[in-house]
């Protein structure tokens, strides 16, 4: 596929509006009433007895959500919440998070076909939950309920560095 479809790429995802925790669901260029259904049945089995702490799932007006993907959330006791017509900004977290990874990573980067933005978008999305610092969350990374360590002097303790997206970004932490 030439870069230039690209443009038709649809990515799936769900964030946790509490942890701003994010998991990319699929990415596909003709998505359909029954893919995206079968995307929501994996991810409720991934989630597995976490599913239960989710109460409502916002989503847009798109055709590709049918009533199929609806009854798979509702079956878990989740209600669906429909975000108005031409209201992007109805749904503030998920726009944050796109214009985030536009910003921080797929502007940057070349993607060539479906495979590589799938495989650019889960190792972002691994940065983003486990390292990416988040203000409203006291400098935590989702995936880390605890504070982070105290600030240490730099002179005494070594630091090292892992590249990310094959060094776009790095990731710092103390060395053993």
């Amino acid at each position: 596929m030439d870069t230039i479809g690209l443009t038709r790429i649809y990515v799936l995802f769900l964030m946790e509006v509490d942890t701003r925790r994010v998991h990319v669901l699929g990415a596909t260029t003709n998505p359909t009433g029954v893919r995206v259904a079968q995307q929501a049945r994996n991810l409720i089995m991934e989630l597995g007895e976490r599913a239960e702490q989710f109460r409502c799932l916002i989503r847009d007006r798109d055709t590709k959500y049918t009533a199929v993907f609806d009854q798979v959330f509702t079956a878990e006791g989740i209600k669906i919440v429909r975000t108005p017509p031409r209201a992007p900004r109805a749904n503030a977290y998920a726009e944050r998070w796109v214009r985030t990874v536009r910003r921080e990573c797929l502007d940057r980067i070349l993607i060539y076909n479906p495979r590589h933005l799938l495989t650019t978008l889960t190792e972002y999305v691994a940065h983003y939950n486990e390292h990416r610092l988040h203000q409203g969350r006291d400098q935590r990374p989702p995936a880390l309920e605890t504070l982070p360590t105290p600030v240490t002097d730099l002179t005494t303790v070594r630091v090292r560095c892992r590249k990310v997206l094959n060094g776009l970004i790095n990731e710092y932490s103390q060395a053993a």
